[in-house]
């Protein structure tokens, strides 16, 4: 906590040291020995964010085309050619934040890719209603250095209700947001490739706790209950999950940074970490930059 403390001042922020006493008196409902108070997080409408960044982007002469399935990406001297089932389009530069499929497209254009997008579904519970007002912040475990985008967290949300999780469990499909998804072309890739069995390997505890986790709301509820202990098994309602795209190494590594597959006329973000949706507005100036930069 205190090594996050100090990353915090160096990025800017100003996080305010909580003892246990401190803790209880600013929020009575929760229990720890030791905390972070950051000022500067909050809580937005996403859905309403990228609305309005498509709103504009639409004012700027950009069109959204949804459902198009790409078949090949060619990079020639003059431009790059992408082709599509229907049509193709043709760019000076390409700009590539495909998340899930990232390390799909740019095999598609024939990059050298070393990594591949191992799925992780992140299963979350809602609070019951009477919960709502015990948890006015958002509330994090201290991360595991080596795995720090595990461990269920308390979130309010801009409609009211708090939402718990998530846990990281091993996804079937790219897509599969319910357990029943499987799809077999996705665990093809993860069967060849050497990555995936080395970090399964390098992580068999972590594995094996997230299933429990998935399997067991007890357990889970018994994690929730470390630093909220009034949350009660009937509390936990069902919610929707969500898919993490986690980029794996041919080691076995888990890339924890930003990760970048270019070529001369392309740019193709392998990987961005948790939490690339809060940081996406600055991510999003740092790569436009480079592509003015090729202009």
């Amino acid at each position: 906590l205190k090594a996050l403390q100090a990353r915090a001042t160096q990025n800017g922020l100003a996080p305010i040291w909580l003892g246990e006493e401190d803790i209880c008196e600013r929020q009575p409902m929760l229990r720890g020995a030791a905390a972070l108070s950051v000022s500067e997080s909050a809580i937005v409408d996403y859905a309403a964010i990228c609305r309005q960044l498509l709103y504009e982007m639409q004012c700027g002469g950009g069109e959204l085309r949804c459902g198009v399935s790409i078949t090949a990406i060619d990079e020639r001297h003059h431009d790059i050619a992408v082709h599509s089932s229907g049509e193709t389009f043709h760019a000076k530069q390409l700009l590539c934040c495909a998340g899930l499929m990232s390390d799909r497209l740019a095999r598609v254009q024939g990059l050298d890719c070393d990594f591949r997008i191992i799925p992780f579904r992140g299963e979350f519970y809602r609070l019951a209603e009477h919960c709502n007002d015990w948890v006015p912040h958002l509330v994090y475990p201290v991360p595991d250095p080596a795995l720090p985008f595990l461990g269920v967290h308390l979130t309010p949300r801009v409609d009211g209700g708090v939402l718990a999780g998530p846990n990281a469990l091993l996804a079937l499909a790219r897509e599969g947001y319910r357990r029943r998804d499987v799809d077999p072309s996705t665990l093809v890739e993860m069967a060849v490739f050497p990555g995936f069995w080395r970090a399964l390997a390098s992580h068999p505890r972590a594995g094996l706790r997230e299933l429990h986790n998935s399997l067991s709301p007890r357990h889970y509820l018994r994690m929730l209950q470390q630093y909220c202990p009034a949350i009660e098994l009937r509390d936990l309602l069902p919610a929707s999950a969500g898919v993490r795209a986690q980029a794996v190494n041919r080691r076995g590594e888990l890339l924890h940074d930003f990760h970048f597959l270019q070529s001369p006329r392309s740019i193709h973000v392998g990987n961005a970490p948790s939490p690339a949706a809060t940081s996406a507005l600055p991510i999003g100036g740092h790569i436009a930059a480079q592509i003015l930069a090729r202009r």
